[in-house]
């Protein structure tokens, strides 16, 4: 009798993915049709209209047809059986009202992704502007079975930090692998801030099951590259934390539990993977642990003092996105600061532009790109060639008053609004995401084959010539770029 057993497989081959897995669309699967019922009927009629079209999610409308909310087999579960409410209530008063819709034409990628960050288990379907149905996670998960997708599932399921850690430890390999596929870096990152998304927030609410009730309603934020879902594998923690104003007599008391509240999970952070920021921008720090009236505040004062080292500071904490807490607070900060960006504020926008012309590309005339020696490596640092691009797309974004988080988002946004042509979007967009792919290639092999801690160093000499002329090309693109910015925006007051 042969007794082999079958070997599991590997990692890498547990998570090969058809190339179909980030190309395939909504309108590729086959949704739900919508099942509604009207707010003001009984919670019983609404079971039973689940169970006659043997669905797990029924989409409440008001009287005028709109749809509101929705109920799940977990709603009437947790809040109509467990607490035996009266079953005459109309749906109204159990239905959950937070409601996401995404396109037909959205990737099944980004359905998933939208759903691990609302932490929805049911999207609408939308189609030239009117509801066709709807996708629930795990009809999703299962289109996805082999995919990365179900790796950050595993980690959403983790109940302590120490299985955080070791779902952190395993990133690189699959960083490694989706790029060896020819996985665009776009959506390597993307897929890098789910999963450092989805551990920030198991470690919120562990962190939130050990303490007492928050004394407010609050955000949690995070910064940068994070902020702005370009996180690569070499990582600190950039983060805020913001809390609803509360009375005077109450102030020192709320502000003393979230100083408490943000160092236990910077702790936890800094133990999984994500180490403390060097520069201090942690929720942490006194300093940026605020009440919603001290942040808007912040926020003026930078703009209106218009110096190089508030300007740096507004640019930092543009860069930010709530992962976790009342949206509702974010959003009053973000209208307060659409309003401020509409005022006369061209010293301010001046030192803006300053930053994305700090960097000179590596370009000389004796070798095609200039190089830096960082322990016996020669070697050109990929984050500051990226840095300009960041930036100079931010100040863009900001003149335009464009909220959207992500660079690439900004470059596509601010093409369609005309302020890039299409030529340029597509020049600065191919050159970003290049550098990206190069740089998370580096870290990842640090990582894996040299057993090394990541960093944002090329070594120059294991590059090949093809990708040495494509740098090249690449840094006269952002030479170019930093031209149009220093016209445009300093009329030459900073040379």
């Amino acid at each position: 009798m042969d007794n082999t057993k079958e070997q599991a497989p590997s990692f890498d081959e547990s998570y090969l993915m058809p190339e179909q897995v980030y190309s395939r669309r909504i309108s590729d699967i086959a949704f739900r049709e919508l099942v509604t019922c009207k707010e003001s009927m009984p919670v019983y009629e609404a079971a039973r209209i689940m169970a006659a079209n043997k669905v797990s999610c029924l989409f409440v409308t008001s009287e005028s047809g709109n749809i509101d909310g929705f109920i799940t087999d977990i709603t009437l579960r947790d809040n109509v059986i467990a607490k035996k409410a009266d079953l005459t209530k109309p749906v109204y008063y159990f239905m959950d009202r937070a409601i996401e819709s995404i396109s037909i034409d959205t990737y099944i990628y980004e359905a998933l992704l939208t759903m691990y960050e609302t932490k929805l288990r049911y999207l609408l379907v939308e189609s030239e502007g009117k509801y066709v149905g709807f996708v629930s996670r795990n009809k999703l998960m299962s289109e996805q079975a082999q995919s990365p997708l179900v790796f950050i599932q595993s980690v959403k399921l983790a109940r302590t930090s120490i299985e955080l850690k070791e779902k952190w430890s395993r990133v690189p390999y699959i960083v490694n692998q989706l790029l060896s596929k020819g996985v665009q870096a776009e959506i390597v990152n993307q897929l890098i801030t789910a999963i450092a998304d989805t551990i920030a927030q198991n470690v919120i609410e562990e962190v939130l099951s050990e303490m007492s009730n928050p004394p407010s309603k609050f955000v949690f934020m995070v910064l940068g590259s994070e902020g702005r879902k370009e996180q690569t594998l070499k990582t600190d923690q950039d983060n805020a934390l913001i809390y609803e104003d509360k009375a005077n007599e109450h102030r020192e008391e709320v502000r003393k539990w979230f100083l408490e509240f943000a160092q236990k999970v910077s702790d936890r952070l800094h133990f999984v993977g994500f180490a403390y920021c060097t520069g201090g921008y942690m929720a942490s720090n006194p300093q940026w642990t605020h009440s919603l009236s001290h942040w808007k505040s912040n926020y003026k004062k930078w703009m209106e003092e218009s110096l190089p080292e508030t300007a740096i500071k507004f640019s930092t904490f543009f860069d930010c996105r709530l992962i976790y807490g009342d949206k509702a607070i974010m959003d009053n900060l973000r209208d307060f600061l659409d309003v401020e960006l509409q005022q006369p504020l061209e010293k301010f926008f001046v030192y803006l532009a300053k930053n994305a012309l700090q960097y000179v590309p590596p370009l000389t005339f004796f070798k095609p790109i200039k190089t830096i020696t960082v322990q016996g490596r020669e070697v050109f640092d990929i984050k500051k060639a990226m840095t300009p691009i960041v930036d100079l797309v931010r100040v863009y974004a900001l003149r335009n008053r464009i909220f959207l988080e992500n660079t690439g988002e900004r470059m596509k946004m601010l093409r369609d609004m005309g302020v890039f042509t299409e030529n340029q979007y597509q020049e600065l967009s191919l050159s970003y995401y290049y550098l990206m792919t190069m740089r998370l290639k580096n870290q990842a092999v640090r990582m894996i084959v040299d057993k090394g801690e990541p960093d944002n160093y090329i070594d120059i000499d294991k590059i090949t010539r093809i990708e040495r002329v494509t740098l090249k090309e690449i840094f006269k693109t952002v030479e170019n770029f930093q031209s149009g910015i220093r016209i445009k925006f300093t009329n030459n007051l900073l040379g």
